[in-house]
């Protein structure tokens, strides 16, 4: 853990970070360095110094911010291998898949510096409104001020980028708080973007109690926009507090697909179907969580994904071979657990998996259920996929869409007229036609429906999202 060393030595002044009440099971690796927790004097003073931040570097051109993602999409490249250790150590993350997620987050980067060169404004015919003869006029886009960003655990560097790369993009300076369970990534974060020349005060780092954090910052005026990925009730408190101010929300999914009985290639779907559900232990919003299998080929099917699942390797996050590992703390354990015995008690089957398994729970595969489950009905975010058979007869438009949630669906179909028929009537932000809907590209627009949020990610969406509009008309008669 080289890196934790080097960013504490370089910069001693600010790593000032000593949070008694942070724990991880492998702490004991990263070096004791532990995290700062901030009370409400000292987030006035760092909202003070990051609007002192803003006012400077919002007047910076746009080849310099660029210059400054360019350069810190490099720096982590070149610090993949131990930053995705770091991910794998903190947030219990099979090392494979946290080297997929730094990959992604360098790419992130690179997207947010070349959106940066591509930020445009517009200009609109006003003499096409009677009176508007003799004027010409400039709408551009400005970075709107202070940020403030919470990230989930689940995707530490990658999440937090696709909030920070947008918003220095523009020309904002941003507030972070990262999950207190997974904070290390981006304290490296900061200190790459440090060292890629981001002056000072654009960007910080906040830990501890997030309701506190947010209740103290939403009293400040200078935030003027809010970015949370997290759970539904959290997200709809922040929702009623933040008044006038921008805001995006990603709050999750319950993530359907529907397999037509067109396909063929099923050992493939198998694989894709299982990769979706658990990948990092289903511990993802966009999880696939619902199967439905077109009855035809569900038997078949339903075999290749138990044959699948069962081949699924428990082990240390560090090992190469890990598949699935620890959950993230004891009470997502507890929860999933109760909420599988819960549907099992209401006539519900588990075909493979349900077992506690030291600080996990074993892929778990459910048939048999209904819409009056809170496993069907909310957000799993663990290791449980359901599967269920429909009929040609069914009515799959309102079935897909009966859920308080709409992020992603997946269909699988070689019907084209299926595939349009679904991709226009269903109700969620993105529909992924013959993928799962476990797929995110960084550069795709990512927003949710109903429950599963407001506004829009993906690089060129957010920053969009976090800037303000104006108009400059000048009349030349």
């Amino acid at each position: 853990m080289n890196i934790l060393k080097l960013i504490k030595n370089e910069m001693e002044e600010e790593f000032d970070y000593n949070l008694d009440d942070y724990e991880h099971k492998y702490h004991e690796k990263l070096d004791g360095l532990k995290i700062k927790k901030f009370d409400e004097s000292s987030i006035e003073k760092i909202v003070k110094k990051s609007n002192e931040g803003y006012q400077t570097y919002r007047d910076m051109p746009s080849t310099s911010r660029a210059n400054i993602l360019f350069k810190a999409s490099s720096m982590l490249k070149e610090l993949k291998n131990e930053v995705a250790e770091i991910i794998s150590l903190e947030a219990k993350k099979p090392i494979k898949l946290a080297r997929i997620e730094v990959e992604r987050s360098v790419t992130a980067l690179k997207f947010s510096a070349v959106e940066c060169l591509k930020i445009e404004g517009e200009s609109i015919p006003l003499d096409a409104a009677p009176g508007g003869e003799s004027r010409e006029n400039i709408i551009k886009l400005e970075p709107l001020g202070v940020v403030y960003a919470v990230t989930p655990f689940n995707f530490p560097l990658m999440l937090a980028i696709h909030k920070i790369g947008p918003a220095l993009a523009i020309g904002n300076s941003v507030i972070i708080k990262p999950s207190e369970k997974t904070p290390f990534s981006v304290i490296i974060l900061n200190y790459i973007f440090k060292k890629s020349g981001l002056p000072k005060n654009v960007m910080q780092i906040v830990t501890g109690n997030g309701e506190e954090i947010t209740n103290s910052l939403l009293k400040m005026n200078e935030i003027k926009k809010v970015s949370f990925t997290g759970s539904v009730p959290v997200g709809k408190s922040i929702k009623s507090k933040v008044g006038l101010r921008k805001l995006t929300l990603e709050l999750g999914s319950t993530s359907p697909v529907y397999i037509d009985k067109s396909i063929r290639n099923l050992d493939e779907i198998a694989d894709k179907v299982v990769n979706g559900a658990f990948s990092y232990n289903g511990q993802v919003c966009i999880s696939t969580q619902k199967v439905l299998i077109h009855q035809e080929i569900f038997e078949n099917l339903k075999n290749l994904i138990l044959d699948k699942t069962k081949g699924l390797k428990y082990g240390d996050p560090l090992a190469e071979d890990t598949d699935y590992s620890d959950l993230i703390d004891e009470k997502s354990q507890e929860r999933i657990k109760n909420w599988i015995e819960d549907s099992v008690s209401k006539g519900a089957e588990i075909l493979i998996g349900g077992e506690t398994h030291k600080g996990g729970i074993t892929p778990t595969v459910i048939t048999g259920t209904n819409n009056n489950m809170t496993i069907c009905s909310n957000e799993i975010f663990g290791p449980v996929m359901i599967l269920e058979a429909v009929r040609d007869s069914d009515n799959l438009v309102n079935i897909l869409n009966d859920s308080d949630y709409g992020l992603n669906v997946g269909v699988f179909t070689n019907n084209l007229k299926t595939a349009l028929h679904l991709g226009n009537k269903l109700d969620y932000g993105q529909v992924l036609i013959n993928d799962v809907p476990t797929l995110r590209f960084d550069n795709m627009p990512y927003g949710g429906r109903k429950n599963s949020g407001y506004g829009v990610e993906g690089i060129k969406y957010a920053i969009r999202e976090m800037a303000q509009l104006k108009m400059i008309s000048l009349n030349y008669q």
